[in-house]
């Protein structure tokens, strides 16, 4: 493996100002929410959108994505002005330093996932987490269930240590998906005795393709817990009340959706009375094989790339 250092480039007095801070004492949490893998509702996007604009940020590691980025796959937008190009929406990966709403600090690594050398960037996140002594690493992103919009949301919960997720109902049994950079960052932070876990939300499969800032708020808010931070949501949650109006606008002028979204409902609620708590499947209901799970992604990432095509600058 390439030197991981030689990948991103630290802000000397930024992180000065965290080691400061930690001097003799835990460091911050490292939150993280990359763009490029499923994301069903943008829930990780818009997650770190909100937190970047909402609280006070500083940037402390700027990340190469010359050589981490395949352009030819993802390509970046251009904006043509009528005889020159004007704008050139130049891709990034970086961690923040972060305060909440109480001035605690915390990282948060966002912008496009890596599509190659994996391996070189889980280590260099690696040394990062030793060098500001992160105590614990959490990931965010949505993917696509058979769940009304109409329903609280829920998460599937993951870590790399047991104790992190006890408190957490396992949806699914052993299954295979596509990987992303950020599960290898769990696995080989849990191999180097460092904590991770994430939180992925489960987002109605009929919006997995839009904005949807409910899903936002869900996984921030077991960020919250998990990483006992406060961040503030406000934003988000009028942004939610928006979506939502639109959402049911959408449904009452279409039956065909009308009947899918009850039928939902009725296998929600009655799997609901079934265990006593919000859940995802029916009490009729199979747990879905791994073939049928790993399908599923695969559609969505076909969608994905799709959508791709159709917008360069996914």
């Amino acid at each position: 493996m390439l030197d991981p250092s030689e990948i991103y480039a630290v802000d000397p007095a930024v992180a000065a100002e965290v080691e400061a801070r930690t001097a003799g004492g835990s460091g911050p949490v490292l939150v993280h929410a990359v763009r490029g893998f499923v994301d069903a509702g943008g829930a990780g996007r818009l997650s770190a959108e909100h937190l970047t604009e909402q609280l006070p940020t500083e940037r402390l590691a700027t990340f190469d994505v010359d050589q981490l980025l395949d352009y030819r796959s993802r390509r970046p937008t251009a904006t043509f002005e009528g005889d020159h190009w004007g704008e050139y929406d130049e891709p990034e990966l970086a961690v923040d330093l972060v305060r909440d709403t109480s001035g605690v600090p915390f990282l948060l690594l966002h912008g496009v996932e890596p599509d190659v050398q994996w391996e070189r960037f889980a280590a260099a996140v690696r040394q990062i987490v030793e060098r500001f002594d992160v105590p614990l690493t959490v990931g965010l992103h949505g993917i696509p269930m058979g769940i009304p919009h109409t329903r609280p949301l829920s998460v599937t919960a993951h870590a790399n240590r047991p104790e992190l997720v006890a408190d957490y109902t396992s949806w699914f049994g052993t299954v295979q998906v596509p990987a992303s950079a950020g599960t290898l960052l769990e696995i080989r932070l849990g191999q180097s005795g460092h904590d991770a876990m994430g939180f992925a939300v489960h987002v109605p499969h009929y919006l997995a393709q839009s904005p949807f800032p409910q899903a936002s708020i869900t996984g921030l808010e077991h960020v919250q817990r998990a990483a006992g931070l406060e961040l503030d949501l406000g934003a988000l949650t009028e942004a939610a009340s928006e979506t939502m109006l639109e959402v049911e606008r959408q449904v009452e002028d279409q039956p065909e959706v009308q009947t899918v979204v009850h039928a939902l409902e009725q296998q929600y609620d009655a799997f609901a009375r079934n265990i006593g708590r919000p859940s995802l499947l029916a009490e009729t209901a199979e747990l879905p094989t791994a073939d049928e799970l790993g399908a599923e992604f695969e559609r969505f990432l076909a969608q994905q790339g799709d959508e791709k095509g159709q917008n360069p600058g996914y």
